[in-house]
């Protein structure tokens, strides 16, 4: 897998987190193909977080990096 790539991705989403007061931060990619990220500012807290993380991170990287199994927010 391409920590590379999966880095780019977020990069390219972050703007649109910022937008509502929220910040993602790239933390490891495991070797069972599980991405951790740590979502900040508004996200951390938002009851919308686990909404966004699936169907908005998790989404737009599966689509450039297809064998990402999941995406995970760790504190």
């Amino acid at each position: 897998m391409d920590e590379e790539k999966i880095k780019q991705v977020i990069e390219k989403i972050r703007p649109q987190l910022q937008m509502d007061g929220g910040d993602i931060q790239f933390v490891s990619l495991e070797d069972d193909g599980t991405v951790k990220v740590r979502l900040m500012g508004h996200c951390a807290g938002c009851m919308h977080a686990q909404q966004t993380l699936t169907y908005g991170v998790e989404r737009a990287i599966k689509q450039f990096v297809p064998d990402v199994k999941q995406v995970v927010n760790v504190a």
